[in-house]
């Protein structure tokens, strides 16, 4: 492939399952802050109306993507270590190199280009990770107060976890004040992604939003 006389070699860097499970984590993501804002603050409905069928419907909304956001935490776990592809993987050696660090502070400084061992720099990847970690985190005092509310099947499973986790945690109180940190952890990171992976396929034509649709990116051949 050729773009104003410039070669460029195509190479696969996300399976068309990582590409699903992208873009319904984003999606589950933004229903899940939008329905969990309003769950907390019920907006449209007065406190003194007997409405609550809004509330039911939004609750149920919210339960459905947040076992979605359960799923697909494990099986984006799952893939990463477990994957055929180990593009993905080969990113952590960068993690463990200053040098990779370096050149990616330069590039924000427009100096230099990147050359990565796997599809992530040490940055994205250490982000990527920390997402990670708090979408877990999400998950799981999300459950806890999902069997404080209900009593039978799943939340009856997860019963006795879920107590013991509420107590080290302190409380239901704190669960639920814990799982409105991490959403506004979410929404901080959802603008600095879009802006970054934006920023990014401007600074080096490649690797940016079109990568997690088509799954190819494009890099200049070397002469």
């Amino acid at each position: 492939m050729t773009t104003a006389n410039v070669a460029y070699k195509q190479e696969k860097v996300f399976s068309a399952a990582i590409r699903a499970f992208h873009w319904l984590r984003a999606l589950s993501i933004v229903i899940l802050v939008a329905s969990g804002f309003y769950i907390a603050w019920p907006y449209l409905v007065g406190a003194d109306s007997t409405d609550v069928l809004l509330q039911g419907w939004i609750r149920f909304v919210h339960l459905a993507c947040g076992f979605t956001l359960c799923a697909i935490t494990i099986s984006r776990a799952y893939l990463f270590f477990f994957g055929k592809s180990d593009i993905e993987r080969r990113s952590f050696r960068d993690v463990i190199r200053p040098q990779s660090w370096m050149a990616q502070i330069k590039t924000y400084l427009w100096m230099g280009h990147l050359d990565k061992a796997g599809v992530y720099g040490p940055l994205q990847f250490v982000t990527y990770f920390a997402i990670s970690l708090m979408a877990a985190l999400m998950c799981i005092t999300g459950l806890v107060m999902y069997a404080n509310v209900f009593h039978q099947g799943l939340g009856g499973a997860l019963w006795s976890a879920a107590s013991w986790i509420t107590e080290s945690m302190g409380g239901l109180a704190m669960v639920r004040l814990w799982h409105h940190y991490i959403t506004w952890g979410f929404v901080i990171f959802l603008v600095i992604h879009i802006y970054m992976a934006v920023w990014y396929g401007i600074r080096f034509k490649h690797n940016a939003v079109d990568a997690i649709v088509s799954g190819y990116d494009y890099h200049p051949e070397k002469h």
